[in-house]
């Protein structure tokens, strides 16, 4: 199957979806993670707010990876990066990913692919708290190719993820 028409059936099973016809649903949980800025899927005052809850429904995947701040191979297990920006309908080339504590990092749209980072909320099959990088940590599957070891991508794996703006 051509890469065109792959593209076009993942489009349509996505528009197909009930995620896909409207507005997000809302979280009814303490709100982990907000997204803003270019994007076109929202539940309320142009933000796409997301609790566990909801973040759990979105089709989770596990990484195996050590990582240059924990010791021995990590699992972690979130919402693809890709999967996420896709769900809010994000247009910008960049989410500029902001922490508790107002530290901020450009990941740019190249990045927002499947097989790429992860918004992890698990670190070893238990939640993280704030005091352990938590409670969400952007994790790049760093073991799976040498692009993924360097200053820029560890730049970019962002511990205390509570907001993203997508931007041109």
């Amino acid at each position: 199957m051509s890469a065109i028409l792959q593209s076009a059936a993942i489009i349509a099973i996505a528009l197909a979806s009930p995620l896909y016809a409207g507005d997000l649903p809302a979280p009814t949980g303490e709100i982990l993670l907000t997204i803003s800025g270019q994007i076109t899927e929202t539940n309320g005052d142009g933000l796409a707010r997301f609790d566990r809850a909801m973040l759990e429904t979105l089709a989770p995947v596990t990484i195996e990876t050590t990582t240059i701040w924990t010791d021995g191979k990590q699992s972690f297990t979130g919402v693809p990066l890709a999967r996420l920006m896709e769900m809010v309908g994000a247009k910008g080339e960049v989410a500029k990913a902001t922490a508790i504590n107002d530290y901020a990092v450009d990941i740019p749209s190249e990045d927002w692919i499947e097989s790429g980072p992860i918004v992890a909320y698990l670190n070893n099959g238990a939640s993280m708290s704030v005091r352990d990088k938590g409670p969400l940590w952007v994790i790049y599957p760093y073991d799976s190719k040498p692009a993924y070891q360097t200053e820029v991508i560890y730049s970019r794996s962002i511990w205390q993820l509570d907001r993203i703006e997508v931007t041109p």
